[in-house]
């Protein structure tokens, strides 16, 4: 798969892990993994760009002696999602249009 769209596509499927509760980088990566891989040194970067949009926010709890993070998705990061469901069934159009021998 080409780095870029991993990469986008990757943003998104964290914005989804979190879109119904907060969540953590551990629990992210576990709900992400059966669909796609990804590692601790590739969600935090995402976490920390989806930070900087606006995208997400954080908030910082102790957990058996240790600080987690918590992220919690925002309006900005849902309208990510949905601009990202609305270009993927542009690509499906397209994609139909190929496979099936260009209109012919």
């Amino acid at each position: 798969m080409d780095a870029q769209l991993k990469k986008g596509l990757l943003e998104v499927c964290v914005l989804a892990a979190i879109r119904k509760e907060e969540s953590y980088g551990y629990k992210i990566i576990s709900d992400i993994a059966p669909y796609i891989e990804i590692s601790e040194s590739t969600l935090y970067p995402i976490l920390k760009r989806l930070e900087a949009s606006g995208s997400v926010t954080t908030r910082t709890e102790a957990y058996n002696g240790r600080l987690r993070k918590y992220f919690r998705i925002t309006e900005v990061g849902k309208a990510k999602i949905q601009e990202f469901v609305d270009t993927m069934y542009e690509f499906k159009k397209i994609s139909d249009f190929i496979t099936q021998g260009g209109g012919l």
